[in-house]
């Protein structure tokens, strides 16, 4: 994790212009919609590995109260300056600094790949829930595209390009069944898994345009071509 942490340092102060573009706002709003619907709307949030806020930001938007917890200080400095109304502190997901049962909802968007002990981030985030509280995490999918993405990364790292994101993690790519067993195990009930975005932010305009247009095709008809899984549960009222 001390590369990932290294890593996003160094992109913190160019990680929102990946999402300022047009490509980049519909993505991580199409992705942030998805994880929207599984949530309490007017509940008080964690968001593990919130980067620089943009989900804290979205959440409070729509009526609720937030915190955000990240492993970069770089990022954390961001989403301070975004939400100023909001909390945010550096740590990380297998040990979150919080009390038990805090938390009516729980999220994590395009982190959830990075940890190294999942079965220990879904413990924590089960504990600082309240019972009958919600999470809801969206993270990268294996698929016949994602599977040749390490290797480019890889790449990618090797020539010095420095772009959100690009290098060798060791990140995990779930299957449906994968995660789903996870959250299971966890503790969480009414476990739903579903796939998300086909249109990615990486995509050249001409295809990225395309790839939106049959965007819903795909979720709906083929969604083991999309790029994202989504899964989310619910911790049982004691």
């Amino acid at each position: 994790m001390k590369k990932v942490q290294q890593h996003y340092d160094e992109v913190a102060d160019i990680y929102d212009e990946r999402y300022d573009g047009s490509r980049g706002k519909y993505y991580h709003g199409h992705i942030s919609d998805h994880v929207m619907r599984e949530l309490p709307k007017d509940g008080f949030l964690l968001d593990v590995g919130c980067g620089t806020g943009l989900f804290v930001q979205r959440y409070v938007e729509e009526g609720g109260r937030a915190v955000g917890l990240d492993i970069s200080p770089g990022m954390v400095r961001h989403g301070r300056q975004r939400c100023p109304e909001s909390g945010f502190c550096v740590g990380t997901a297998d040990v979150l600094p919080f009390k038990d049962a805090t938390f009516d909802a729980l999220a994590s968007l395009l982190a959830f790949s990075y940890v190294p002990d999942p079965e220990g981030m879904l413990r924590e985030c089960y504990r600082v829930l309240k019972p009958g509280g919600r999470i809801a995490v969206c993270t990268l999918s294996r698929t016949i595209f994602t599977s040749i993405v390490p290797v480019v990364y890889q790449m990618g790292e090797k020539v010095g390009l420095k772009k959100v994101g690009v290098g060798d993690f060791d990140e995990h790519y779930y299957t449906n069944v994968e995660i789903a067993s996870l959250f299971r195990e966890a503790g969480f009930e009414d476990v739903s898994v579903g796939r998300c975005s086909f249109a990615h932010l990486n995509l050249a305009d001409p295809v990225f345009n395309l790839a939106r247009k049959v965007e819903p095709i795909i979720e709906e008809k083929l969604p083991y071509l999309a790029y994202n899984v989504c899964a989310a549960g619910k911790k049982p009222k004691e």
